[in-house]
């Protein structure tokens, strides 16, 4: 009976340890936290807006041809005057060396001449008539060494290669976009506001911008409102100006924006979203808790009233505690994360 008990527990320690080990060895949950502080929370109204470049340069070649390369990629920077792409240019080159050809005799006509009209020995007719040539053959020289010149294309301005639309080998036409140029220095983030509600916001109105695919978030500048209303959503097309030194924003990606509105007051305390609160079968609510070994935690708080999304706490948890907001789902007691 003894050696039966003796095994038991042995297979009970093995199991335990098992489970211990494959607790350990498990990878971290993902989840978002936030860190509880005595910060103010405000009642803002929250919009989703698409961040867009501050202008757009589009890039063509003002003469019809075959591109020969394009030496730009989509997301490269450039600076003004940079090459961007050439066409093919023997018709160009062939133009212009007939045109300095006819430069040539020009000139040389002119100075054979001129001493007759020195002599008095011509009549002024000619004179003038060979004075036009020379400027006509001088214009057509200058046109196709410009023409030539177009079969380079530089960038009139710097930024960002936005998207490149005529590769090598294509035939590009006049003012036809081979590439189009983002200046994202600065940015603007287009938010479409309700009728109702575009009355509140005006060019100074404050507004913080939140980037998730960047996780970073911006303080907002100065406003441009749209006069005109989508004729189907009744919603106003605003736009944040944000800057954007390190250009980390690029056009395309989704914010999260906020606008404090005229009159709001902030609420000081201790504040958490009111979805991070969970309740335990015996009703006494608990949130999820990191402590310094990223490891989860119950932990039980008393709550008092609320303020929009969140919830003020008044028992249960510290300034500087660290609190789960997303991905609490699958958790359990001392599951280790990362954030």
């Amino acid at each position: 009976m003894k050696k039966y008990m003796w095994m038991l527990l042995a297979v009970v320690l093995v199991s335990s340890c098992g489970q211990k080990k494959e607790q350990q060895d498990k990878a971290p949950t993902r989840v978002k936290t936030l860190v509880v502080s005595p910060g103010l929370v405000d009642k803002a109204q929250t919009y989703v807006g698409i961040v867009e470049e501050r202008e757009a340069t589009a890039v063509s070649f003002t003469g019809m041809g075959v591109v020969k390369r394009v030496l730009v990629n989509e997301g490269q920077a450039v600076s003004r005057g940079q090459l961007i792409a050439e066409m093919d240019d023997t018709q160009a080159r062939n133009l212009l060396s007939g045109a300095e050809a006819s430069m040539t005799q020009a000139n040389d006509a002119l100075e054979r001449y001129k001493m007759l009209h020195d002599a008095g020995s011509l009549p002024e007719v000619q004179w003038v008539e060979i004075q036009s040539k020379v400027a006509q053959a001088k214009s057509q020289l200058e046109v196709a060494k410009k023409n030539l010149a177009d079969c380079r294309l530089t960038a009139p301005v710097g930024g960002i290669i936005g998207q490149k639309q005529v590769g090598a080998g294509e035939t590009a036409l006049p003012s036809q976009a081979v590439v189009s140029i983002l200046d994202i220095s600065s940015v603007k983030v287009k938010v479409a506001v309700p009728e109702s509600e575009i009355g509140k916001i005006h060019p100074d109105t404050h507004s913080t911008v939140n980037v998730e695919a960047i996780d970073r978030s911006y303080e907002g500048g100065r406003i441009e409102k749209g006069v005109q209303a989508d004729a189907l959503t009744h919603t106003y097309d605003i736009r944040i100006h944000v800057a954007n030194s390190d250009r980390k924003l690029l056009p395309g990606m989704v914010a999260s924006v906020r606008f404090l509105q005229e009159g709001s007051q902030s609420i000081s305390g201790r504040m958490i979203p009111v979805t991070s609160v969970q309740k335990k079968a015996d009703g006494s609510l608990f949130v999820w808790t990191v402590d310094q070994q990223k490891t989860a935690h119950r932990t039980t708080v008393t709550i008092g009233g609320t303020n929009g999304n969140y919830v003020t706490v008044i028992d249960g948890l510290n300034i500087g505690e660290r609190v789960v907001t997303e991905g609490y789902q699958k958790l359990s007691e001392g599951t280790k994360v990362i954030y």
